[in-house]
């Protein structure tokens, strides 16, 4: 059955103008849906709405809200369920409100919206306009939907919030457990590096002090960039975490952006730091990225006073980032500077002795790490597996009156 077929309601949301008395509306935007569909109010944009727009937008418990535009495929189409947490509130224009007639219990629609089976119909409908993808109400109202007797949608509705909230469970604590090996990870760090002890000698140096150079990669406008076989290779602020470097999705610069800052090509040993969003930031640069460029990150040098691992190990540590943090400017995000990158304090050991702690970190590090990927290979099989669950449910391919979520997903398709 099409979905427009199931509506009683369909409406686009208001944006409404910015507040002037400081008084408004609570408005629900396309943030506030997470990729598995779950609705959290807590933090909503407040507006300046008309009477006509509050009457109009104001949602209702069982309404479900659609991402209609995005410029993210994995985004587009994400749908919250509105409980009564955020009943009351309006919703802004990206949302498309979806008001089901009583022969439909919308928490199974819910349920079908965010399936496998419905985002690859939703890949299908979209249309891109200026870097967006869209969907109409026209188009949502297109979609396939299986159609249960209301009975059978109650029941799936039942075992797939018993099944969900399990994994939901599992995946949480992972997420946790994960939290607490970052804690772990950065002590370690510190604590093998000394740094306590050295802030309490003459053993700190400002880092300008310690290196060969430090500049800043090439500052360009995204009109630049493109994608070409012949392009320039150039690193950015997103493919650098703690440590480490990913090297897959590089973005490619036009000859023009590889030509206004040939001080920004990168060697190998080199360490990048992030300035822009998670500030401070920093790994070293891997022999495959020998001669390439970087956009708007942070390049140090090391020189022949420091090992590179050594001095990205310290710059990725609690002490370091505490006064990246202190010289950060930035209301929304933290934007670090050359200058205050040159004044931070970094302890002055001889190379022979930074060389043992890089190898005793790598080992200790490295430990905890592999951990860490196993936690998150573990939650990625959940959100599969959560998917596949939701998928074969809604679209009957087991009886979830005899079914068990823990082995239902062996054998069906998602």
């Amino acid at each position: 059955m099409k979905l427009k077929y199931c509506l009683a309601d369909t409406d686009s949301g208001a944006w409404g103008d910015d507040l002037e008395d400081g008084c408004g509306v609570p408005v629900l935007r396309s943030t506030e849906i997470d990729l598995d569909g779950n609705l959290d109010a807590k933090e909503p944009a407040f507006r300046s709405l008309t009477e006509r727009e509050i009457s109009r937008t104001r949602l209702a418990r069982g309404d479900l809200l659609v991402v209609r535009s995005s410029g993210s495929d994995a985004h587009l189409g994400k749908t919250g369920y509105v409980g009564d947490g955020s009943t009351g509130a309006s919703f802004s224009n990206f949302l498309q409100r979806l008001r089901f007639a009583p022969t439909h219990n919308s928490r199974f629609a819910w349920y079908f919206m965010n399936s496998t089976y419905a985002k690859q119909q939703i890949r299908k409908l979209s249309s891109t306009t200026t870097g967006l993808q869209n969907l109409s109400a026209a188009l949502i109202g297109e979609l396939e939907i299986p159609s249960p007797p209301l009975e059978e949608q109650r029941r799936i509705v039942d075992f797939l919030d018993t099944e969900t909230a399990r994994i939901d469970q599992l995946a949480l604590k992972r997420r946790q457990m994960r939290s607490l090996l970052a804690l772990k990870r950065e002590r370690v760090i510190e604590s093998t590096l000394g740094l306590e002890r050295a802030q309490t000698t003459d053993a700190l140096v400002p880092l300008k002090y310690l290196v060969a150079d430090v500049t800043v990669g090439i500052v360009i406008t995204p009109a630049k960039w493109y994608v070409e076989a012949n392009g320039t290779p150039a690193l950015r602020g997103l493919n650098v975490k703690p440590g480490f470097i990913s090297t897959s999705d590089l973005v490619q610069i036009s000859a023009e952006g590889h030509a206004e800052n040939r001080k920004s090509r990168l060697n190998a040993g080199d360490v990048v730091v992030v300035r822009t969003g998670q500030a401070g930031a920093a790994a070293v640069v891997p022999a495959e990225l020998d001669g390439a460029n970087c956009i708007d990150l942070i390049v140090v040098r090391p020189g022949r006073k420091l090992v590179p691992r050594y001095l990205q190990y310290v710059l990725n540590s609690g002490y370091a980032s505490a006064r990246v943090t202190q010289h950060s400017v930035g209301s929304i995000q933290a934007h670090f500077n050359v200058g205050a990158m040159k004044q931070i304090p970094i302890p002055s050991i001889p190379r022979a002795e930074q060389d043992e702690i890089v190898r005793l970190l790598d080992v200790r590090v490295g430990a905890l790490d592999l951990l860490h990927r196993k936690l998150d290979r573990q939650e990625q099989l959940l959100t599969e597996r959560r998917q596949s669950l939701i998928t074969a449910a809604v679209t009957g391919q087991f009886d979830v009156s005899t079914a068990s979520g823990r082995n239902v997903t062996d054998g069906v398709t998602a």
